[in-house]
């Protein structure tokens, strides 16, 4: 391996890294100006202390091939790695034009899909779970580099940065973590976030782990350590931390004042162990370069400074009328069963039977698909409910794998990896049971936000599907429903069907679908007779399509999942007395089929919401509040809803009934609305 030092690099290798190293300090100097001159760049992180082990990342990043995951404060790995100033600039002032997302997301957040320097969020480090994602799909396709991931020291206190380097050691998979440890996570010192001096430590009982201390503010001892980790993970198929030791010669970000927590002697301290100063006096002490030479370097980057300025300044900002795009992708659409409906001659199948069936097929049909999850692929198992049962079988061990019992790895990975290649999908059991999904909710949000963050450069192909309600005895992590809770957030299809066909049709277009689609299936009716139905082979179901179930003029009743079966036979009892209730199954939260709910109130004049989620704050909330808003003049009495009590789903059998929606109070509800 070759190995870097002061008398040995060329001449004009040490040019360009000093170019670079007085270009990004010029620009890091230059961000806080922006904000006080009210041109932009409200959020901005100095790297500065950080110039040795930024510039060796973007050294050893080889674009279209590697990929990186910078943090908010990798200013100058971006720049060392190709990217212009001038694009720079259009993220810290936030114009339209920015690579990163448009002015959509915070300035100091770099990235340049195209070269795979990827969009990351705020959330600091929950990138390091996308690299592992998109490592593993490079092993799979045989593609020879490495993910790196980066971030600073107190962020390797976070949950999900032992789950990437657990699951990156246990996979053997080519990621380099760079923690850059500057001692601090805003005013906290690395001493209340770790009982280890180095954060990279605390994993040396890793197996398959190289880790590599260094300088990270020094230029030659960054760049033989990055040089190493990148030759070392590719050769041995492996992840490697870089524990790089830096400085924050600065406070946090603008909006932190550090002499609040650092005395003079620290910040004096800081200043003297500068970088740039330090790499600038070895290439004169050397005789490397002359004195007038180094100043002609740095009144070029200056000069290259000032022209992006006047350039990116003239840019147009973003256009608020555009807010609205980049929420959701184009979705599929179906082909042949336009309306989502089909005749019901035929033998019947049951929904498990169903999803089992249309995922083996649509792997069939897309050779890029793959599927993971806890407990899905385990010889003749196949998840608690069988629902994946025979894939492993027929599709191998790589496509179809089991998971760490580790929902924000198994959802942050399977976004990872769908950034290699748009033609990737990947269906994943988020959890065992809908309940036990919360773990994973920082990469829910990261999936729902991706398209609209990166101004629709990205978005995630991940079909989540989660075993949703109760009706089964689990009680609490085994019968709740949190559907109410995901739709609240914008960027993700929510399906949940009622019926086999249904959860056949939803599902095909879900795979064949662009994008992040949440799939929650009832496991109560997995096996149920009345939810097994007649399937036709090709059946899709398109999105924000509803179902009439059953014709009506007295009363429409909107409901989806395990309490369609109870509205229908409510119906039914009701149909017995003389009333004419209509059942509509939306099966679509998001998108959601107003026009055929409407035409219905139209026609009856009354509404009731039924599922099976509580009805404070339910997902019938907005259901209800939407009827109110758009369609009230139709209304001849208040819109009604039925659904949980506000509270946990019990064990006792005894309690679940008395928490849970029945046919009984559906009736009960119905009939005292139709006489209303």
């Amino acid at each position: 391996m070759k190995k870097y030092d002061i008398l040995t690099t060329d001449k004009e290798t040490l040019r360009k890294w000093y170019s670079l190293l007085t270009l990004g300090r010029a620009i890091d100097d230059k961000a806080p100006v922006y904000l006080i001159q009210s041109l932009g760049w409200s959020y901005h992180a100095p790297y500065a202390g950080h110039d040795g082990i930024q510039l060796a990342i973007g050294q050893v990043f080889e674009k279209g091939v590697d990929y990186f995951f910078p943090y908010y404060r990798d200013m100058l790995s971006v720049l060392s790695a190709g990217m212009s100033v001038e694009e720079i600039l259009m993220n810290g002032l936030s114009k339209a034009g920015d690579l990163s997302s448009g002015g959509r997301h915070m300035s100091n957040h770099f990235a340049k899909l195209e070269w795979n320097i990827e969009t990351v969020s705020s959330a600091t480090a929950s990138q390091n779970v996308h690299a592992v994602g998109v490592a593993r799909a490079m092993v799979y396709y045989g593609q020879k580099g490495v993910a790196i991931t980066s971030h600073g020291d107190s962020s390797a206190s976070e949950g999900y940065v032992y789950e990437a380097i657990n699951g990156a050691s246990n996979e053997r998979l080519p990621v380099i973590f760079v923690i850059q440890d500057n001692g601090y996570g805003i005013s906290v010192p690395k001493k209340d976030q770790t009982a280890n001096r180095k954060a990279a430590n605390n994993f040396s009982g890793f197996k398959n782990l190289k880790i590599i201390h260094c300088n990270g503010r020094d230029v030659f001892d960054s760049m033989n350590a990055m040089t190493e980790a990148k030759q070392w993970a590719i050769e041995n198929q492996s992840p490697v931390i870089v524990q790089a030791n830096c400085v924050r010669i600065g406070s946090h970000s603008n909006s932190d004042k550090h002499t609040l927590y650092r005395d003079e002697n620290e910040l004096k301290y800081v200043k003297a162990a500068d970088p740039l100063y330090k790499f600038r006096r070895m290439l004169l002490r050397y005789n490397r370069f002359t004195e007038e030479e180094l100043l002609e370097i740095e009144a070029e980057s200056k000069k290259t400074l000032s022209a992006a300025n006047k350039k990116v300044i003239a840019m147009p900002d973003p256009d608020p009328a555009t807010i609205l795009d980049h929420v959701l992708p184009e979705a599929y659409e179906p082909k042949v069963y336009t309306d989502g409906t089909h005749h019901q001659d035929g033998e019947k199948t049951n929904l498990v039977t169903a999803i089992n069936e249309t995922l083996k097929a649509e792997f069939r049909h897309n050779p890029d698909t793959f599927l993971w999850g806890q407990d899905v692929a385990n010889k003749d198992k196949g998840g608690v409910f069988n629902v994946t049962k025979g894939m492993q079988q027929e599709f191998g061990e790589k496509r179809i794998f089991n998971a760490p019992i580790a929902e924000e790895y198994i959802v942050g990975t399977a976004n990872g990896m769908s950034r290699f290649d748009p033609k990737i999908k990947v269906v994943i059991e988020g959890a065992e049971f809908a309940d036990y999904f919360w773990p994973a909710m920082n990469q829910y949000v990261e999936c729902t936000h991706e398209l609209w963050r990166s101004d629709g450069r990205f978005v995630p192909n991940v079909l989540l599907r989660l075993a949703s309600g109760g009706y089964i005895g689990g009680g609490l992590y085994h019968s709740q429903n949190i559907e109410g809770a995901l739709t609240t957030l914008p960027g993700a299809r929510i399906v949940y069907p009622s019926f086999a066909d249904d959860a056949a049709g939803l599902l095909r277009t879900a795979m064949r679908t662009k994008g992040f689609t949440v799939f929650m299936e009832p496991k109560a009716l997995y096996n149920a007779t009345e939810a097994a139905t007649f399937i036709p082979e090709d059946f899709e179901v398109p999105f924000g399509k509803a179902r009439i179930r059953k014709q009506g003029e007295d009363l429409t009743l909107v409901t989806y999942g395990n309490t369609t079966h109870l509205s229908l036979a409510a119906a039914l009892q009701l149909s017995n007395e003389g009333y004419s209730v209509e059942v509509i199954d939306i099966r679509s939260l998001i998108p959601l089929d107003k026009d055929t709910i409407f035409e219905s109130i139209k026609k009856t004049g009354k509404a009731l919401i039924v599922h099976e989620d509580k009805v404070f704050s339910g997902f019938g909330a907005e259901i209800a509040a939407t009827i109110g808003t758009e369609i009230f003049q139709y209304l001849d009495a208040p819109v009604q809803r039925v659904g949980s009590t506000f509270t946990p789903v019990g064990f006792h059998p005894k309690l679940e009934k008395a928490i849970l929606p029945d046919t009984q109070r559906i009736y009960e509800t119905a009939k005292k609305l139709i006489e209303f």
